[in-house]
């Protein structure tokens, strides 16, 4: 009796403490910091495995695309900082440019882009290739949350309002990038617009037909292109189309089952000589399912899940209409795409062609994804009573070495002991 009690007391209190935890001030912040840094650590190394092979194979240099994706990730985590630093105002003035990028971005790819594989997304620029509809779900992001938030901002208004522009606006964007036949990338513009409408609480009914809308048109898009219907035939029956429609399902699912609970080892996958088509970006889930093991995907998806659970915590914490938006807007994009990304690895989903954020190999992905999250860790500095626990914490790592190097002048002293005096007439 003694040790039953025992243990319900103990049960208790690691639930307390858990929950204090999670209570903290910048829990938020950290969790989508530790689960964005270890994403990409995770993705840099598996881009190193997955693609040394075939980059020996096409460059003569194993380390090709490795090397390609750590200058994207350098950059990346550059916008990141920046981002994670500026205010709130730039990020509602920024939506518009970009979204007008945007569009400009993705009618030029519909001219002078580049096709492959049935899909017209990039445009090459020299050795670099930049594709518009990635920085384009930022944009959606953006433009479609403050747009929603000056509508909402003098109280309860008509939903039919809430819809002009942002319908109109998000169809512009779909019909551009269904012009260059990227499925996957429509389905994502659409859940960010689903998410709005969602917490500016658009009725049920609503939902129900743009649904159905979107469900007509992706059928009419199946229909009008003979390689998507193949690709519908090959997900329905993949080992009866393993030779062709269903080759890279096939091929994707034999290096999952080959892994077992904890894989073969980093590096030792053996459906990355050349048997799983773009190993490196697309199904980079499945060479880490073969290499890591089922261990290695929940990881992954644990990683997604808790990076969700932080961008809504921002969410219902941070009482700004915009910031509310913004950050469920933006868990719907990356855990959305993670979702239909592994769904279409595992089989459940059919092929869309979109990567796996922070893990696959791609800069134009790679970098809005950063910027969304540095965004996002701009709000988690902004919750109740993470100003005073930032300022408590003191000065950060960086600061504290430039210090330790002569390169930061502390501040100077007042002339009552234990106070600090204004290093200029502007902060005083």
């Amino acid at each position: 009796m003694a040790t039953a009690e025992t243990t319900t007391t103990w049960r208790r209190d690691r639930l307390s403490a858990l929950g204090e935890l999670l209570n903290r001030p910048l829990t938020s912040y950290y969790l989508l910091l530790g689960c964005s840094g270890l994403l990409l650590a995770l993705g840099l190394m598996m881009v190193l495995s997955a693609s040394s092979i075939e980059a020996l194979q096409k460059t003569g240099d194993p380390f090709y695309w490795f090397l390609k994706q750590s200058i994207s990730m350098g950059l990346g985590l550059v916008v990141m900082w920046i981002c994670s630093h500026l205010p709130q105002r730039f990020f509602r003035l920024a939506g518009y440019p970009l979204m007008a990028l945007a569009i400009i971005g993705l009618i030029m790819v519909i001219f002078i882009g580049e096709s492959e594989l049935g899909a017209q997304r990039w445009i090459y620029i020299g050795s670099f290739t930049v594709q518009p509809s990635e920085p384009a779900k930022l944009g959606l992001v953006l433009w479609g949350a403050d747009l929603l938030a000056r509508r909402a901002k003098g109280g309860l208004i008509e939903w039919r309002q809430l819809l002009i522009p942002l319908m109109p606006g998000t169809a512009l964007l779909a019909i551009l990038v269904m012009l260059g036949s990227d499925l996957g990338t429509t389905l994502v513009l659409m859940l960010i617009f689903l998410a709005l409408l969602w917490v500016v609480g658009a009725p049920l009914r609503l939902f129900g037909g743009i649904l159905a809308v979107a469900t007509l048109a992706t059928v009419i898009m199946i229909s009008v292109e003979g390689y998507r219907s193949a690709r519908i035939q090959g997900w329905l029956d993949v080992w009866g189309n393993a030779q062709g429609s269903g080759y890279q399902a096939a091929q994707g699912q034999i290096a999952m089952g080959s892994g077992g609970w904890f894989g073969l080892g980093l590096g030792s996958s053996r459906q990355k000589w050349s048997w799983v088509p773009h190993a490196e970006s697309d199904f980079i889930f499945s060479i880490i399912g073969e290499e890591l093991g089922l261990m290695g995907t929940l990881v992954v998806v644990a990683l997604f899940g808790i990076l969700g659970y932080a961008g809504l915590r921002v969410a219902t914490r941070v009482k700004d209409p915009f910031v509310r938006l913004v950050s469920c807007a933006s868990v719907a994009w990356i855990t959305g795409q993670a979702i239909v990304n592994i769904g279409a690895v595992i089989g459940v989903l059919p092929i869309t062609g979109i990567p796996l954020p922070l893990v696959s190999y791609g800069g134009s992905a790679l970098l809005p994804t950063l910027a969304a999250l540095g965004m996002l860790l701009s709000f988690a500095k902004r919750e109740p009573g993470a100003a005073d626990a930032l300022a408590a914490r003191g000065p950060g790592p960086a600061a504290r070495a430039l210090s330790w190097l002569g390169l930061s002048r502390p501040p100077a002293r007042d002339r009552r002991p234990g106070r600090l005096r204004p290093t200029s007439r502007h902060a005083e």
